[in-house]
């Protein structure tokens, strides 16, 4: 049996121990442990690391825990990689990359320690068979990993590759894409479930529907690419053909449930093509419409997320006159308009980095949730469109 990490997104750690929960129930040995800021920890042995691969849309790798130990400087380091079998898993004939995080950590240089790492690697394999593995760091066979706190090291050996966001699908993005993982975390956070009605007005490249669709079809988020587990030196492709043939695809929907429009042409068109690549074999109506014009898609109230554009993405195809904060002010009560008058009973999810956005709306949010794209601080907003709230307003008599 095995100790896993599972990166997330931050503040997507809940969202992500509940999805492990659910992989966990088609596993006899997996186990979903203790969230901490930044992830979560499970245990399980290796078809259960193939399992969260194919399977988890929120993780955003799965590392396999090598060895733990106190450490008082760099040499302790080095000592416990080099102590590693790390040729059980990997030859010197595969490239490898280093990558450390630290949290509190006294060392002085976070280059310094992944040098140590490096070199403990290349000199446990240089003392059994002469040779080492070469340093590759644009797209490495195996990416180690290092993480510090303040008097505890871990070493971990990445059973995933590239990110686990990157689907396999994605060939174009717009100007700043979501990255998938965190679309599927905001859906799994706002509550929908394949067959609610879910409408993205500001869709870009599509992101959010593409992860939607894939979620209603019963496309797990790994089926369409590779991951460094298949290099590993005993990996038997067996039981990995048998996990991806027993995925059941689920019936393709009589009628449409997901929609999106967007202001850019060239964004509808390259979601309709990110679709495509997303093996989407059904309907998704999608518009070129200013999202301040658009109506409720459905007669029956559902979802409406979004990742609002910011700055200069508001005015692609706007007044062009108008300085920046004139446009976010003005696109922001036009859209608090169409919200307010056609998608009464609708619950309203933005995503956005523009902490201001409810004064902008003038609508109060019944939840606001921080999550991190990346870096950059961010706050998923709820607003709850109550029925009947503007026929009450409309109903007012008019002062003169």
């Amino acid at each position: 049996m095995a100790s896993y990490f599972c990166p997330c997104p931050r503040g997507m750690e809940a969202a992500l121990a509940e999805e492990l929960g659910e992989i966990a129930q088609q596993s006899r040995t997996m186990k979903v442990h203790n969230q901490v800021p930044g992830g979560v920890h499970c245990s399980g042995d290796l078809l259960d690391s193939y399992r969260i691969n194919l399977h988890s849309r929120i993780a955003s790798r799965v590392l396999m825990r090598m060895g733990v130990s106190g450490y008082q400087n760099e040499n302790d380091i080095y000592d416990l990689v080099l102590a590693q079998p790390w040729e059980d898993w990997f030859t010197y004939d595969h490239t490898i990359r280093v990558d450390v995080t630290a949290v509190k950590s006294p060392l002085k240089s976070l280059e310094f320690t992944t040098l140590k790492i490096k070199d403990a690697i290349c000199d446990r394999f240089r003392d059994q068979f002469n040779k080492r593995p070469s340093v590759d760091t644009r797209e490495p066979d195996m990416r180690i990993v290092g993480f510090l706190d303040k008097s505890q090291f871990i070493i971990y050996l990445d059973t995933s590759g590239e990110a686990l966001f990157k689907r396999g699908w994605r060939t174009e993005t717009g100007d700043a894409p979501l990255r998938e993982n965190l679309a599927a975390g905001l859906l799994r956070v706002s509550g929908w479930k394949p067959g609610m009605p879910l409408f993205d007005p500001m869709c870009g490249s599509g992101t959010i529907l593409c992860e939607a669709a894939q979620m209603v079809q019963g496309v797990p988020p790994g089926a369409r690419r590779r991951f460094a587990f298949e290099a590993f030196n005993d990996f038997d492709p067996a039981p990995w053909q048998a996990m991806k043939a027993a995925i059941k695809p689920n019936p393709l929907p009589a009628e449409p449930t997901i929609f999106g429009s967007d202001i850019s042409g060239d964004m509808v068109a390259m979601t309709r093509h990110n679709l495509r690549s997303a093996g989407i074999l059904f309907e998704v109506p999608l518009k070129q419409i200013e999202a301040q014009e658009v109506k409720a898609p459905t007669e029956q109230p559902g979802i409406l997320l979004t990742n609002p554009p910011y700055g200069e993405r508001i005015g692609v195809r706007g007044d062009s006159t108008l300085a920046e904060d004139e446009l976010a002010t003005s696109f922001y009560a036009a859209f608090s308009s169409t919200l307010k008058q056609r998608f009464a009973g609708w619950t309203v999810f933005l995503f956005t980095a523009d902490l201001g956005l409810p004064k902008l709306l003038r609508l109060k949010e019944s939840r606001k949730t921080p999550f991190f794209n990346g870096a950059l601080e961010c706050r998923l907003f709820r607003f709850d469109m109550v029925a009947g709230f503007n026929r009450r307003e409309a109903a007012k008599p008019k002062t003169e």
